[in-house]
C-alpha cells in the first residue's frame, strides 16, 4: 500500500508477548534486513504492526519513513526489569493490604453472631438468616469444607453457592461434596458441578438416603433442624463434630465419583427413578426419603405413573412396573 499508516507508540500491559501474527510480521521484516519502508506495510498487518511497536520490537523512524527492528534481547531485558518492578510493587501492596483493611476486619470480627450456651447448638430460623450465617462461615473458612447435599438444590441457590464456592477454592481451601443422583437431573446443577470441579472441588454420588450437612474447618457443623430446612443447627461441640465428620467420611468412601456414577447408569428422569423404587417395594415415604424429595412431589409423580400404567393402587402400580422392568 502507499501512505503513512497511523501507528502511535504506546505501552500495553507489562510483559505482554507478541501473538502469532505479530511474530510472523517481525520475522518478515527481519528477512528484509530489519528495515521496511512505512509505505510497504499492508493494511492487514496494522494490528500486528501496532503490537510490535507497543512491545518495543519495532521502532518508527519517521525521518527515514521506515520501521526498524529492535533486538528482542534488549526488549526482553527491559520487559524483565518492568516485570520485576511490578512484582515488587504488588508484593509491597500485598504486605500492606491487611493493615489497610484492619479497621474493616475489626468491625467484621466484632459483628454480632449467634453464640452458643455451654456448648449447646445454636438454632437459626429462616432461610435468609441461615444463608447469611453460612456465607459468613464460608468467608471465614481457612482450610476445608465438607458438604452432604441430598435432593435438589434450587437454581437461585446454586448461583449464590457458585460465587462463594469458587472464591473459597481460589483461596486454596478444599471442598468435598456428596450428592444423590437426583441432584443432577437439572442443567443448573450440572453446570455448577462442572464449574466448581474445574476449580478443584471434589464431588461424589451416593445412591441412598443421607442427611444434609456442612462442616467448616472441622470446627463448625451445620445440620437441618426440621423437615423443611427452615431451621438450622450450628454446632461447635468438638465431640459432635468428630461424630458427624466420621459419618461423612464413611459415606464418602462408599460413594462413587461423579464420572463413575454417570458412566455406570444411564440418565433417568425423576419419574423413572420413582417408578424404579416403587417396583422394588418401597413405600411413598421411603421413596421421598431416598430421593430427597417431598412426599407431595413423589405423590404427584405416582399419580402420573398410575395414569400411564392404568393402576388403581400403589401395590398394583409397583407390580405392573416390576413386570415392565422384567420385560425389558
Amino acid at each position: 500500500m502507499t501512505g503513512d499508516p497511523a501507528v502511535t507508540p504506546h505501552h500495553g500491559p507489562v510483559g505482554e508477548e507478541p501473538d502469532e501474527a505479530a511474530r510472523q510480521l517481525y520475522l518478515a521484516i527481519i528477512a528484509e534486513g530489519g528495515r521496511v519502508p512505512i509505505a510497504e506495510v499492508a493494511d492487514v498487518d496494522r494490528d500486528a504492526l501496532q503490537q510490535l511497536i507497543d512491545i518495543g520490537l519495532l521502532m518508527v523512524n519517521r525521518m527515514d519513513r521506515c520501521f526498524t527492528a529492535v533486538s528482542p534481547r534488549s526488549v526482553s531485558d527491559r520487559l524483565g526489569a518492568e516485570l520485576r518492578s511490578e512484582a515488587t510493587r504488588l508484593l509491597v501492596r500485598a504486605e500492606n493490604l491487611p493493615g489497610a483493611l484492619d479497621g474493616l476486619t475489626r468491625a467484621y470480627d466484632a459483628m454480632p453472631r449467634p453464640t452458643d450456651r455451654a456448648g449447646a447448638a445454636v438454632h437459626v430460623e429462616g432461610h435468609v438468616h441461615i444463608r447469611q450465617r453460612i456465607s459468613q462461615l464460608v468467608s471465614d473458612c481457612r482450610s476445608e469444607v465438607l458438604t452432604a447435599q441430598p435432593g435438589h438444590r434450587p437454581a437461585d441457590t446454586l448461583q449464590v453457592a457458585l460465587l462463594q464456592d469458587v472464591q473459597l477454592l481460589q483461596r486454596g481451601c478444599s471442598l468435598r461434596t456428596i450428592y444423590q443422583p437426583v441432584a443432577f437431573a437439572d442443567p443448573p446443577a450440572l453446570a455448577y458441578a462442572e464449574e466448581v470441579t474445574r476449580h478443584g472441588s471434589l464431588i461424589r454420588v451416593l445412591d441412598e438416603p443421607f442427611q444434609r450437612l456442612i462442616v467448616f474447618d472441622r470446627s463448625v457443623a451445620v445440620i437441618s433442624a426440621n423437615d423443611d430446612n427452615s431451621t438450622a443447627a450450628f454446632i461447635t461441640d468438638p465431640a459432635t463434630i468428630t461424630y458427624l465428620v466420621g459419618g461423612f467420611e464413611r459415606d464418602w468412601a462408599r460413594a462413587d465419583t461423579a464420572e463413575a456414577a454417570f458412566a455406570q447408569a444411564p440418565a433417568r428422569t425423576i419419574p423413572d427413578r420413582v417408578g424404579r423404587l416403587l417396583a422394588r417395594g418401597l413405600t411413598q415415604r421411603a421413596v421421598a426419603t431416598r430421593l430427597g424429595l417431598s412426599e407431595r412431589t413423589v405423590a404427584a409423580h405416582i399419580s402420573r405413573l398410575r395414569d400411564r400404567y392404568g393402576a388403581q393402587t400403589l401395590f398394583q402400580l409397583g407390580w405392573l412396573m416390576r413386570g415392565a422392568r422384567d420385560d425389558r
